[in-house]
């Protein structure tokens, strides 16, 4: 295997200030962030906290300026991620750079509009209005705004196998108080898009932080998003029947963390953890035996029962971590993960859990990210917008996905 040259090298890095100016805070997270480069930066992600909002036009307008060649897109947080800290104590401003030699990107801004014949997505560019590149796709949205859901069934329809990662704006629990930047601009609404090709992979990992209990059951009825009937039993009878053989401490998991996982691909022999598209339960109904869930089901579906806690998210996340790390055949050069505000401190006894899990296994990864209010990331073929997950996007030199 030929090593490229130095010149043509893919290169991330990585820079955070605490500072509580954001001119000083960009000048000096990108001065870190640029020691990692060999060359000129071209994509520059900026992650900053609440106390920066006021002052975006500002950081937008001077990254560009000092970003020439480089395209620019940022998202407003709750809190930050660089290498392995999380910082969710504000201000903070992380700045991730990547030099990416022959890599094709196409950033868009995307609206959510109502029509008389429903909603619809604006602001897709021309140039992958026919045949594109397969690629990846970078997405940072305003959850109050932007129904990432919309786009992600598009991506799924359309363009099957192709990967969407990123999260959702956090800095505000209002409407019109995230920021967005796309190149020079700043956005209060909708979503900041990245279209991704050429010589760089992508590989993909998404914790959701919860393990199965019991066994898998076949959807034999079910509207929408109830569940009326698991392997020909009422669905609240097969959960009282599994209850009752839980040892204590998982019956007290099923009284307040109980999911349902819905078998993403049903081409396989037996379902393990990671098979799943993990959803909140969201009611009981006694009179009728329904379990009613975040998702739609349909009949001959396979679903199984989770539960979530602090044991259940380290472990799965170690264990994503290292079968990722098994099958990629070189380090990746950097990495992007988007964790949900409720985990964290939130969920974890020990800070930094996420980022530090990631660095564990690549010391060195140039890693920026931040806290999202909602996460996306493939499960299996699909992507999905998810919860109380973290989503980790790495890329490596080469061709296509890992």
């Amino acid at each position: 295997m030929s090593v490229p040259e130095t010149s043509q090298a893919m290169t991330c890095g990585c820079g955070l200030s605490t500072r509580a100016d954001t001119s000083d805070a960009l000048a000096e997270a990108l001065a870190q962030a640029a020691r990692g480069l060999q060359g000129p930066a071209d994509l520059a992600i900026l992650l900053f906290s609440g106390e920066h909002v006021e002052a975006a036009e500002k950081l937008a307008r001077q990254a560009r300026r000092q970003l020439a060649h480089a395209v620019v897109l940022g998202a407003s947080a709750e809190g930050v991620i660089a290498g392995s800290r999380e910082l969710d104590e504000p201000p903070a401003l992380v700045v991730w750079l990547a030099r990416w030699p022959g890599v094709r990107l196409v950033p868009m801004q995307l609206k959510f509009q109502r029509t008389p014949e429903g909603g619809v997505l604006e602001g897709w560019p021309d140039t992958l209005m026919g045949p594109w590149p397969t690629g990846s796709f970078l997405v940072l949205g305003d959850p109050f705004s932007f129904p990432a859901e919309l786009l992600l069934e598009r991506l799924n329809e359309d363009r099957p196998g192709v990967a969407a990662v990123g999260g959702m704006a956090s800095a505000a629990p209002e409407p019109g108080g995230n920021r967005l930047i796309l190149q020079d601009r700043v956005l209060d609404e909708g979503a900041v898009v990245l279209h991704v090709s050429g010589p760089v992979r992508l590989a993909t990992l998404v914790s959701q932080g919860c393990r199965p209990i019991g066994r898998p059951l076949v959807v034999t009825r079910a509207e929408r998003n109830i569940l009326y009937e698991l392997g020909g039993k009422p669905a609240l009878a097969q959960l009282r029947e599994l209850f009752q053989t839980l040892p204590t401490s998982e019956q007290r998991l099923v009284q307040r963390a109980l999911h349902v996982g819905r078998v993403v691909s049903e081409y396989k022999d037996r379902f393990e953890q990671g098979d799943f598209l993990i959803r909140n339960v969201v009611g009981i109904d006694p009179s009728s035996g329904a379990i009613a869930v975040g998702d739609y089901f349909r009949p001959g579906q396979t679903v199984q029962f989770h539960v979530r806690d602090e044991e259940a998210a380290d472990a799965e996340l170690k264990q994503l971590l290292a079968s990722t790390q098994h099958r990629l055949a070189q380090p990746p050069a950097g990495g992007l993960l988007f964790t949900c505000n409720g985990r964290g401190r939130r969920m974890f006894s020990h800070p930094d859990h996420d980022a530090a899990a990631v660095r564990r296994v690549w010391p060195d990864l140039p890693l920026a990210g931040f806290f999202a209010q909602g996460e996306v990331g493939p499960v299996g073929p699909h992507n999905f917008l998810h919860g109380f997950t973290a989503s980790l996007a790495l890329f490596l030199a080469g061709d296509g996905q890992v």
